[in-house]
């Protein structure tokens, strides 16, 4: 089911978190954080937008190390209802799509619901001082790519690590809703 976030709440602080990740190493908000800004998406594995947007991601993430921007990815679905979304599957899916950035597992999700995070890809941009300041989507093409389509995310960021101020005008992201544990 397709989900969308909220419109960016500029200035929101970003939330610290204490996550495993696919490599054994323990991830922290101030492990990732980059001297120019830091960028914090919720993705997953069977999601068919983030399956059809990975590879751009990847692409922007090595553009964005340049400008000191720190990324991890967080993966908070449920496992037992989505076995696609399991720890040893983020492995398998990190390694087949070149991950240049943490990959990490929220098996609580309550570092999904402290950012409220609705949907995989779920963008947070934030500036130097951990205030959100963007919170779009990847690019215009949605799920399939447009010729000359605007970066929208990496041309964000760029903009936050360069001025410490994200775009008045943000495009909420699409993607399936976060899989929730059964209460």
């Amino acid at each position: 089911m397709a989900a969308a976030p909220p419109v960016c709440d500029f200035g929101w602080k970003a939330v610290d978190f204490e996550l495993e990740g696919i490599d054994g190493e323990v991830y922290t908000l101030d492990r990732v954080r980059g001297p120019n800004g830091t960028l914090v998406m919720f993705i997953c594995n069977h999601c068919p937008y983030v399956k059809s947007v990975i590879g751009r991601i990847v692409r922007d993430v090595a553009d964005l190390t340049p400008a000191g921007v720190g990324v991890i990815g967080i993966n908070a679905n449920d496992p037992a209802a989505y076995p696609e979304d399991s720890f040893d599957n983020m492995k398998a899916f990190a390694r087949l799509h070149g991950f240049n950035f943490p990959y990490v597992v929220d098996r609580s999700q309550q570092v999904a619901r402290a950012y409220a995070a609705v949907c995989t890809p779920d963008f947070f941009g934030f500036d130097k001082d951990l205030e959100l300041q963007y919170r779009g989507r990847l690019d215009e093409s949605k799920t399939t790519l447009v010729e000359g389509a605007r970066r929208e995310l990496y041309e964000a960021m760029v903009q936050i690590a360069e001025t410490g101020r994200g775009p008045a005008a943000q495009i909420a992201s699409m993607g399936c809703s976060i899989k929730w544990l059964a209460a």
